[in-house]
């Protein structure tokens, strides 16, 4: 996705990576500026790389603008030094720019060289990129990705949760495929979503009561969409997504589970994850609401113009695989013989 908002690196701080992989520098600081990526700061060499770290990086922070941050580690791969790759994208910043520089952050990463680039780190307040919030990625990283180890946690909750004897006779209790019935406003908004009345549903579940609950159906262009994710608990959203592709007008319903990880327990993670195929379900074959794509994100952020339409329209990559001629038979093979068409002998029988 590289190069999709069109902004590249000027000349100068292409020379400046060159010199910087060699290992002197320590923090490269890089901005967009009239459409360009440019030098915004950069720091030596001081100490070993986590003394170096809060002094050097905090105070290039800026509150209200998002940067790129390129941190050298003391550790080293087969192409030199490995670096921290840094998206600092604050809350108080425009959407417009944190659009941007979402969409660039490919581009900043191929023109200084991936193969140098050891981690990445997004933040958007200061403790998510200090050292210790480093530090708590990298613990994060290690553990088990909380939608992907569904065995694991299934079976913490039926330890915590469920504990009943197991015998010949014992019916096994598990949140596979759990339906919580939606309340009858949010069958409402599905219903105003089918026939184009409004552009957005966000919907929650209520852990004590069972439900699926209505959140809000404001108004959404597709800029505000990653400020409708909550940074703190899960949700489901249905968003009309208005585009064009080849040439046609296309008005798309896209479902997006949005779920912030660790931030949410166990218990939440699993529910979310087990009701919401009976979910889609019900919208689908009760409502007779056409899904063009079903996404999953932990981070609004992730939801740029440039994500979205790669999810609906993904690119083919076609494979033409050449004309392969057969072998002929094993063994000696006759004289060749000449077959002429018709009228090849002068005349037309």
């Amino acid at each position: 996705m590289a190069h999709q908002t069109g902004i590249h690196a000027t000349l100068e701080l292409k020379d400046f990576f060159a010199k910087a992989r060699n290992g002197s520098v320590r923090l490269i600081k890089v901005v967009i500026e009239d459409e360009q990526l440019v030098l915004g700061a950069y720091k030596e060499l001081s100490r070993s790389w986590d003394q170096d770290y809060d002094f050097f990086i905090l105070p290039l922070l800026d509150e209200h603008q998002p940067c790129y941050l390129l941190y050298r580690l003391d550790t080293q791969n087969a192409q030199g030094f490995e670096w921290l790759f840094i998206s600092w994208s604050p809350d108080h910043s425009p959407v417009r720019l944190k659009m941007l520089y979402a969409a660039t952050r490919a581009t900043v990463k191929k023109e200084f060289g991936g193969g140098h680039i050891k981690d990445e780190l997004f933040g958007t307040l200061k403790e998510d990129i200090s050292l210790g919030g480093y530090q708590k990625h990298v613990s994060s990283c290690s553990a088990p990705a909380p939608l992907t180890a569904a065995e694991k946690e299934l079976q913490q909750i039926r330890i915590n949760e469920v504990k009943t004897e197991i015998s010949v006779e014992s019916k096994h209790q598990t949140l596979q495929g759990l339906a919580f019935p939606l309340r009858p406003e949010a069958e409402q908004a599905v219903l105003l979503l089918k026939q184009k009345q409004i552009n957005y549903i966000q919907l929650k579940l209520d852990l004590e009561k069972e439900t699926i609950d209505l959140v809000h159906t404001h108004p959404t262009e597709l800029s505000e969409l990653p400020r409708r994710i909550p940074q703190d608990s899960a949700r489901y959203h249905f968003f009309l997504y208005k585009h064009s592709h080849e040439g046609d007008y296309l008005e798309s319903v896209v479902f997006i589970y949005s779920m912030p990880g660790y931030k949410c327990s166990i218990k939440e993670r699993m529910l979310y994850s087990s009701c919401k195929n009976r979910l889609l379900d019900t919208v689908e074959q009760d409502f007779q609401l056409e899904i063009a794509k079903k996404i999953e994100i932990d981070n609004g952020a992730e939801l740029t113009s440039e994500f979205l339409y790669d999810e609906v329209h993904p690119k083919q990559h076609a494979f033409k695989q050449a004309f392969a001629k057969p072998k002929g038979p094993a063994g000696k093979r006759g004289q060749k013989r000449l077959i002429k068409g018709p009228g090849e002998n002068g005349d037309d029988s």
